[in-house]
């Protein structure tokens, strides 16, 4: 199960969920992994597009955030609204799997502009960290 659909299902049971655009100036556009070493093994160009490899998810899985979409292996969201609280941004997102439509709350916040962290309010020290891969 890729980080994307991790992060779906806890939504789909009542949690917070992943990730997207922005805190103030920083932009989250690009592709994340959660293992950046394997950015090459997760993502691969498609014209002028970074998509997901078939096999991504053998290799930690990531997703890409273009402008206000998010997608991922099974997933794609688009941001519907975004709130900035200090260092922390928090979003709705609406998403669609090849099964499933849902509504989701997403908390981000950015320590330096290669890493992405989700985090779940009120879970204190529960949260996810990405990469940004170039490629």
């Amino acid at each position: 199960m890729s980080p994307l659909q991790i992060l779906l299902a806890a939504a789909a049971t009542g949690g917070l969920l992943l990730v997207a655009p922005a805190a103030s100036a920083q932009d989250l556009s690009g592709a994340w992994a959660t293992d950046g070493s394997s950015c090459e093994k997760i993502f691969v160009k498609n014209g002028n597009r970074v998509v997901l490899r078939d096999d991504s998810e053998l290799h930690g899985g990531g997703f890409v955030i273009d402008g206000n979409r998010i997608r991922g292996k099974a997933t794609t969201c688009d941001i519907k609204a975004r709130k900035i609280d200090g260092p922390t941004t928090h979003l709705i997102a609406s998403c669609a799997s090849d099964i499933m439509l849902s509504s989701v709350q997403l908390s981000v916040r950015m320590p330096d502009p290669g890493t992405l962290v989700r985090i779940f309010p009120g879970m204190s020290g529960m949260e996810l960290t990405y990469k940004r891969c170039t490629l």
